[in-house]
Formats: structure tokens, C-alpha cells, sequence
């Protein structure tokens, strides 16, 4: 980035601070802040290990400093301003999850950026029907990180205190680590009449867990499957690796003559039915997962960006996202800062690029360009473009 990009940034990023208050998380003055500063150079130098009180006011630090990137811990400390971390005196820490769409599954360099962000917010959703279907919590904030994905922050009083193992053990849940069918199955008594011993059956929990998520899986599919013509159920069963025409007429007549029980959470009901359970099981761990970052979690003493700041590798807004509007939420278009709406710039482009924010689609062609500022500061933030002369 050349040094009339990085002063054009930083100045923009300054006027946009005057315009916003970034709202403070809780126990603002118990947590340590760090930044980035636009330094020269492709490298960059966190400033840490500062309290509130050393940055002075939020605002008035945002409008001096124009920071290219800002920071909040997640634990909570005795002494935030202290050098080393164990001169702060930890108390607490809120439990966040980092999602990182590049990361995911089916992500590639080559995916565009539109795309990749979908997938990231698919992802989202099964993280918070996780956290609140399974573990039940109730204070979570969700926040667009400004580049590739999604932080969610809990902070319901029963996670604070976690310590590092007890984190990593429901990020392993989330993502299933440990899970597999058999792990899952319970076996059930079953008497009969003459028979001098009871037989066992093989059930799996309908209430909740895993369990429940495998189980619910399973009757919406037994569901689907009995209101197919018997022909075309049988053709659907063996699209399934490992069932052909026996098998399939065996799970299909189970599923048939038994539906009652296997509501029930029954899967003993034939062995070809059995089969069929445990595939549909890997498509749960496989689908409702969701792939967070291991280290982000179960450090508690983790910095993360801050909601209302900017982010200086796209110069989208971090931004917080209410429950009732995650549905709706597109970040190409909603944190798109309001500042960077109002006049075109010129920038330099080495090659044709093609953008989509803000609603709309844009093709630069090499060369000098002028085109909206906030498709220039996006473009110049993430190195594809540098500052023209007006």
C-alpha cells in the first residue's frame, strides 16, 4: 500500500469516527484494548495492554488515533492496563465463537466473495441453533466481523468462568468432534410374552442432543419417505451408498409397518433400517455442525474487534447484528458505511476487478478509475487498488 493510500484511509477512517460512537461492550473499563495502527510497510504492529482509561474517551481515541483495526478482550481483569498477562489478574471471559468463512468446508481462493460470505452466514445459523437449542443460552450478541465472516459473543453468567478445557469441550460439541452414531444409541429392555429373558432394542434419544437433532432427522425423512408412490420411495432409498433393491425394500417396509416406534426413537425395527439411521446420522454431524475456530474460543484471553469500528482490510463496518434481522442481513450491503456513500474517488487499478456492494455490481476496467468511495476504500483496503491523483 503505497503512503498516499494509507493517508487517504486513515483520514476517511477519522471521519467516520466523527460521525459514529461505537457502542462499548460490558465491563468496558475490566477489559484490556488493542489496535493497529496504519503503519508503513506490509506488516503490522498491535498496540496492546491498554485499559479504557488509558485510551481516554472511545470516541475521542477513534478520532486521534484512526486506527486501522480495533480490539476488546474477551476476559475481564482486575488490572486490563497491566504489561504482562499475569500482572492483569483474570476474573472472567465471555465465551466467543470466531467464524471464518474461507475456512469452511467447500471454500476455496477461487470462491468469490459474495459467495463465500453466504456460506459464512449458512454456517452462523447452525452455530445458533446449536447455542440456543442444546445449550440454551440467551445472551448472545452477533457481529459481521468487517471481513470474513462472524463473531458471536456469549455472555450468559454461566459461561464467564469457564476455563480453557470446559471451552474446548463445547467447541468440540459444536462441531461434533466426538460424535457418531453408536455413541449415541441406548439400549432398551424389552420383555415378551414366553420369553424366560428380556430382548433389547436399540433406541435413540428423542428429546434433545444429538440424539434428538439424528432423531428429528430421521422422522422427517420417514415422513417424506411414506408419501412417496412405494416405487419411487424404493428408488429414493437406493440412491444411498451401501442400500440396494433388498435393502431398501427391507427399510422401507420397517419404516411402513413400524412408524409409531421409530417416533418413538426406536431404529431396531429391521436391520436394513438400522443401516439407514446411521447414514442419515452422518449427514446430521455433517450439515448442522459448525466449523469455528478452536483457538478464538477457548482462549480467555482473546482480543476481538470491536462492533462499530471499521475493519482496515475491506473498510466495512464491524457490525452488530440483532436477532430479528439476521435473516435479512446481507454485509454487502449493510455494513457499508453510510460515510463512504456520498462521492465518487479516483483510484488506480493494475487490473479489471469486479465488485459487488452496497446492492450493486461494478466492473473497473485497468487503469485510473473513478467510481463510489466506498468501492474504492473496499478495493484499496484489501490491496487491489491504490489512491489515484484528483
Amino acid at each position: 500500500m503505497e503512503e498516499r493510500t494509507r493517508a487517504y484511509l486513515r483520514g476517511r477512517f477519522r471521519d467516520h469516527y466523527r460521525t459514529v460512537k461505537p457502542e462499548l461492550p460490558p465491563a468496558a473499563d475490566e477489559r484490556e484494548w488493542g489496535y493497529i495502527p496504519w503503519t508503513p510497510g506490509t506488516g503490522t504492529t498491535m498496540v496492546r495492554h491498554n485499559s479504557l482509561l488509558d485510551l481516554g474517551t472511545l470516541r475521542g481515541f477513534l478520532e486521534r488515533e484512526r486506527p486501522r483495526h480495533v480490539y476488546f478482550s474477551a476476559g475481564r481483569y482486575r488490572n486490563p492496563g497491566a504489561g504482562s498477562m499475569n500482572g492483569k489478574g483474570w476474573r472472567s471471559a465471555d465465551l466467543v465463537f470466531d467464524l471464518d468463512a474461507d475456512h469452511l468446508p467447500g471454500v476455496t481462493p477461487e470462491t468469490p466473495y459474495a459467495d463465500m460470505l453466504a456460506r459464512g452466514k449458512e454456517e452462523l445459523l447452525d452455530l445458533l441453533d446449536l447455542l440456543d437449542r442444546d445449550f440454551g443460552f440467551e445472551d448472545m450478541t452477533v457481529v459481521f466481523s468487517g471481513g470474513r465472516g462472524y463473531h458471536v459473543h456469549v455472555r450468559d453468567e454461566g459461561v464467564l468462568e469457564l476455563d480453557r478445557e470446559a471451552r474446548r469441550e463445547i467447541v468440540d460439541y459444536v462441531r461434533a468432534a466426538d460424535a457418531d452414531f453408536e455413541s449415541l444409541i441406548q439400549s432398551e429392555a424389552v420383555a415378551g410374552i414366553g420369553l424366560k429373558n428380556p430382548t433389547q432394542k436399540r433406541t435413540l434419544p428423542t428429546d434433545s442432543g444429538w440424539g434428538g437433532r439424528v432423531h428429528d432427522h430421521l422422522c422427517s425423512f420417514v415422513d417424506e419417505l411414506l408419501t412417496m408412490e412405494e416405487d419411487d420411495a424404493l428408488e429414493r432409498l437406493q440412491e444411498f451408498d451401501g442400500i440396494g433393491a433388498g435393502k431398501a425394500a427391507g427399510a422401507y417396509k420397517a419404516a411402513k409397518n413400524n412408524h409409531a416406534e421409530i417416533k418413538r426413537g426406536n431404529v431396531d425395527v429391521h436391520p436394513a433400517f438400522y443401516g439407514l439411521a446411521k447414514i442419515l446420522a452422518e449427514d446430521v454431524f455433517e450439515s448442522e455442525t459448525a466449523a469455528v475456530d478452536e483457538p478464538v474460543t477457548t482462549d480467555t484471553h482473546r482480543l476481538i474487534r470491536l462492533p462499530g469500528s471499521l475493519h482496515g482490510g475491506s473498510s466495512l463496518e464491524v457490525t452488530r447484528i440483532p436477532h430479528d434481522e439476521l435473516a435479512d442481513f446481507d454485509p454487502l450491503r449493510d455494513a457499508v458505511p453510510e460515510t463512504f456513500t456520498r462521492h465518487d474517488v479516483t483510484i488506480e487499478l493494475d487490473e479489471e476487478v469486479q465488485v459487488e456492494l452496497a446492492g450493486e455490481s461494478f466492473r473497473l476496467p485497468a487503469g485510473d478509475v473513478s467510481t463510489p468511495e466506498y468501492v474504492a476504500n473496499f478495493l484499496m483496503a484489501r490491496g487491489r487498488a491504490e489512491k489515484g491523483k484528483e
